[in-house]
């Protein structure tokens, strides 16, 4: 294109950016490639995840006898609450959460401390302290069921109770120990994980804080106070709202250890009373109503928990 001048001299204009237009192309090109990767992932949330919410939240105001389904509004959730079960279920979950969050919440920071004491042997110990997490859960809670809480003296707690000269417990079998039982076997299978990042975010704290600590005369338990708590506050924090939403999906360890409600309903967790409803009383409305209720509960936890942390910062 010819472009005349104010002195009257023609010009041809420049050409286009070609550079740029070869930018353009490899940054689409990049992008297609990312959505492309990011496409599976999506698509898999979506059937697996996503789908079977929306459509329990569809089943949970339906009503299915004999292959028709009829609209029922909230008579599933009216029937699933005045059930005695919902809430003694409830109480046994609130009862769990609460036991693992101080002894499964508190004992894997004291030991992930304790580990990043050690000069010699970080790795063995490391291993050891991770080999729970790679048991199958339920080969772990079968061991604990036939082994560690056999009712008998040959039981191992049992055994270690009376060299002890201690009163033996019943375990599984008194409504009293059931939940703390299945507290203690939740923990030693699942705490590994949590003493992993507990030590990542350990090893992470300048050293030059302990020692100023030192200088400063503070003891183990002030330095423990003063400068690693705060320095670990972001991650302890997290896994404790993970481990809260962990510890209220409780199901795997009344179905193996109590062999599900437990004796008077001690071990009927909701997670458990949702798959009662499912695949013995064949009420998947009402399985899906008490799903719903679930879903509710966590989210509006997790929605004020996030809220008054972030707070907190």
């Amino acid at each position: 294109m010819a472009i005349m001048t104010a002195s009257g001299v023609t010009r041809t204009a420049p050409p286009a950016p070609v550079k740029a237009r070869g930018k353009a192309a490899r940054r689409w090109k990049d992008n297609l490639t990312g959505h492309a990767f990011l496409i599976g992932a999506v698509l898999c949330f979506a059937l697996f995840m996503w789908f079977p919410m929306i459509r329990g939240i569809v089943m949970s105001f339906q009503r299915t006898r004999r292959g028709e389904t009829t609209w029922v509004g909230w008579d599933n959730y009216t029937r699933i609450v005045a059930d005695p079960s919902f809430w003694i279920a409830w109480k046994n979950t609130f009862l769990f959460t609460i036991l693992a969050l101080v002894l499964g919440y508190a004992l894997p920071f004291f030991v992930a401390i304790l580990l990043n004491e050690f000069r010699h042997a970080k790795g063995y110990l490391r291993v050891l302290v991770y080999l729970p997490v790679m048991l199958p859960p339920a080969s772990a809670l079968f061991l604990f069921k036939y082994y560690a809480y056999d009712p008998s003296e040959a039981g191992l707690f049992n055994a270690i109770l009376k060299a002890l000269h201690l009163p033996t417990s019943e375990w599984m079998q008194s409504p009293t120990m059931t939940i703390p039982a299945m507290v203690i076997a939740s923990t030693w299978m699942n705490m590994g994980s949590a003493v992993l990042i507990y030590l990542a975010s350990l090893q992470n704290i300048p050293g030059e804080l302990y020692e100023a600590a030192e200088l400063d005369g503070a003891g183990v338990w002030r330095r423990i106070w003063n400068v690693t708590i705060p320095q670990t506050r972001l991650i302890l924090a997290l896994l404790a709202m993970l481990q809260i939403v962990a510890t209220m999906q409780l199901f795997i360890e009344p179905l193996i250890l109590a062999n599900g409600a437990g004796t008077q309903d001690s071990a009927t967790s909701v997670a458990y009373l949702i798959y009662q409803h499912g695949f013995f009383q064949n009420d998947l409305n009402g399985a899906a109503a008490l799903g719903v209720i679930m879903l509710v509960v966590l989210a509006a936890f997790s929605a004020v928990y996030v809220r008054l942390t972030t707070k907190q910062d």
